[in-house]
This record gives structure tokens, C-alpha cells and sequence, in this order.
């Protein structure tokens, strides 16, 4: 393999620094052979000829034939030819692989795990709802990151690829040594005892199967085309009739949004419904410390603003990676009023 080488809301999460994790839930497979392209091209939801040619991280979802999310992946490609690392939930990469297979028919392609490879986020926790801060905070060698995610750079045995959905989640190192956090180190200080989840809920992203239930979310109730992983041009893919048409005539009224708490919940609610004021806003997906991740109804819960979670409360707010006019709101309200 040839690759290039190079030499106050915010308040709580933690302070002006840089982390690292091991994702150790993520595991990486790789497919790779002459058709590995086109394969792919059929089965996910972003077109792979925006990295096919270069190399990369690209976000994508596997779909069902109802166009309902089974997995989630970040595509990685580097200068190996015909050869793509899909990253997964390691308690679906067997499903994954199986459902790769079934596809396969008579395509050049191998599908195989890349069980000695670990995945490593490296994040800012300087993260704010409200603004779009600094990918790192403090001093580093920036020469050593890649600046947008149609790259890659390499220190020493580490791949470094840009998180291709939003700046906050930072970066995805990849390697196949036990010493990342080390290595690591030579480029830029961080803390290793840190929680990416607390970031990805704080943004309101969801990731795996716990936050993205297999089999009956939807890819834009799941913020995919805000994320970067939705291409509305390419051709037909499994699950894209769907997609497409809810995109360009359909109204997306739920999506996954984050959750302040100002009272955590002692337990989860029942069927993790959340209900204020008499009103079912939605599904809890998640929580962690004290921020959460919950599917609602858009409207409703910014109305509220503060609203009951089991025996808890949250504030709810409108991430700002989102589009400052959500897709269909100008057309709906001017429907409306007619």
C-alpha cells in the first residue's frame, strides 16, 4: 500500500481540550476486488464515485427494500486499489457481512473482517450547541491532519481520515497497533479518558444500532442527508425509491435531536416514549451523563422547548449543523396559508 505521508451550553461537557477514544463497539470490514465499486454502489445510499478514484472517509446506510436503515457505515478508502474499509457496529459486522454476501452473486469481490484493525476518535471537547468551533483546540502539527475528508494522511502506522459528517466529531484513526494513544502523542496532547458517545449526543448524531434501530429508522428521520450520506443523484440502490420520494415530495416531521437534561431520569420511560404534556413527542434513543438523544417530532418539541423525559426534563434544541431552513418548512407553511 502506498500512501502519502506528512512529517453557556458548552460548559457541560468539559474543558478546552483534545481527546481520544478507542471506539471499541465499531469494527472494520474490507471489500475489495474489480467490481468492489459497483457493487457498493448498489447497496448504500451515497454515491461511491466520490471517493472511488481518490481516497477518503465517505458516510453511507445500508437500507432494506422498505428503505428503512439496517446499518450504518463511514466508507474509507486509501491508495490500495479496488479496496474500501467499511466501518460498522461490531455487534451487526457478522449481519453486515452476510448481507454483503447475498448480494455478491457473481461479482468480483471479497468480503472479508479486518479484526486486528482499531478505530480511534480524536475530538475536541470544546463543543458547542450554538457554534461551529475548532475541529482541535490548542497547539498540534496540522500538517499531520487531513483537512477535508477526500483525504488521508499517515504518522507512522497510524491512517488519519476527516469524520466526513460534521467538524465536532474531529477525526477516525485507524491502525492495526496497540500503541495509538502513544503515537498519537508525538502530533497533539489529549486526554485518553474521554467520551465521544457524550459528543455525538451533545450534536445530536446518532451512531450503531442503539441510536439507529435496525429495520425501522428512516435515513432522513436519522439527519442522513444532513450528514453527508444521502446522494439524491445517483442511480438506483436498494431502499433509494423510498428515500427519494420522501425526499422530494414528503414533509420529514421527526428527526433525531439532542436533549439537555436539567433532570436526568432515574429509569427509562416506558417503551422509552416521551410524552409532555399529554402530547407523545417521540422516542428516547439514548443517554448519557447528562445528555441524550432522542427521535421527536420537530415542531412540537421546539414549541415546548423544555420537556418531560419519564421522571426527568430536558431542554430541546435545534442543532446548529442543520440547515438553517429545514427541507420543505418554506413549502409547507406557503401551502398553509393558501
Amino acid at each position: 500500500m502506498i500512501l502519502r505521508r506528512t512529517s453557556s451550553i458548552s460548559k457541560r461537557l468539559f474543558s478546552n481540550q483534545n481527546a481520544l477514544q478507542p471506539l471499541n463497539e465499531r469494527s472494520l470490514l474490507e471489500v475489495n476486488g474489480p467490481d468492489a465499486s459497483e457493487f457498493l454502489q448498489g447497496l448504500i445510499t451515497n454515491d461511491i464515485h466520490h471517493i472511488s478514484n481518490s481516497v477518503g472517509s465517505m458516510f453511507a446506510m445500508f437500507l432494506n427494500l422498505k428503505g428503512r436503515i439496517l446499518y450504518d457505515t463511514i466508507v474509507y478508502k486509501t491508495d490500495k486499489k479496488d479496496s474500501y474499509w467499511l466501518e460498522c457496529d461490531s455487534a451487526v459486522s457478522s449481519a453486515l457481512q452476510k448481507h454483503l454476501k447475498i448480494y455478491k452473486v457473481r461479482r468480483k469481490v471479497n468480503i472479508s473482517s479486518l479484526g486486528n484493525h482499531k478505530i480511534h476518535a480524536l475530538f475536541s471537547l470544546n463543543s458547542d450547541h450554538q457554534q461551529n468551533v475548532n475541529i482541535l483546540t490548542g497547539s498540534y502539527d496540522t500538517n499531520a491532519f487531513p483537512g477535508t475528508s477526500t483525504d488521508i494522511k499517515t504518522h507512522k502506522d497510524l491512517l488519519i481520515f476527516k469524520d466526513p459528517r460534521v467538524s465536532q466529531l474531529g477525526f477516525r484513526i485507524i491502525s492495526s497497533s496497540n500503541n495509538v494513544s502513544n503515537t498519537i502523542k508525538d502530533i497533539i496532547d489529549c486526554d485518553i479518558n474521554s467520551s465521544y458517545k457524550k459528543i455525538r449526543y451533545n450534536l445530536g448524531i446518532g451512531e450503531g444500532i442503539s441510536d439507529l434501530l435496525a429495520g425501522s429508522s428512516f435515513p432522513l428521520e436519522c439527519n442522513g442527508d444532513f450528514l453527508h450520506g444521502i446522494s439524491f443523484h445517483k442511480g438506483c440502490y436498494i431502499g433509494q425509491e423510498l428515500t427519494a420520494r420522501t425526499y422530494h415530495t414528503g414533509v420529514i416531521r421527526k428527526r433525531l435531536m439532542p436533549l439537555l437534561f436539567t433532570k436526568v431520569p432515574s429509569s427509562l420511560p416506558e417503551n422509552n416514549s416521551i410524552i409532555h404534556d399529554g402530547v407523545n413527542l417521540g422516542k428516547l434513543r439514548g443517554i448519557e451523563g447528562d445528555v441524550g438523544i432522542a427521535l421527536l417530532r420537530i415542531d412540537k418539541a421546539l414549541k415546548f422547548g423544555n420537556i418531560s423525559v419519564g421522571d426527568g426534563g430536558a431542554k430541546v434544541i435545534k442543532p446548529h449543523w442543520w440547515p438553517i431552513e429545514l427541507p420543505k418548512e418554506k413549502q409547507e407553511t406557503t401551502h398553509a396559508s393558501i
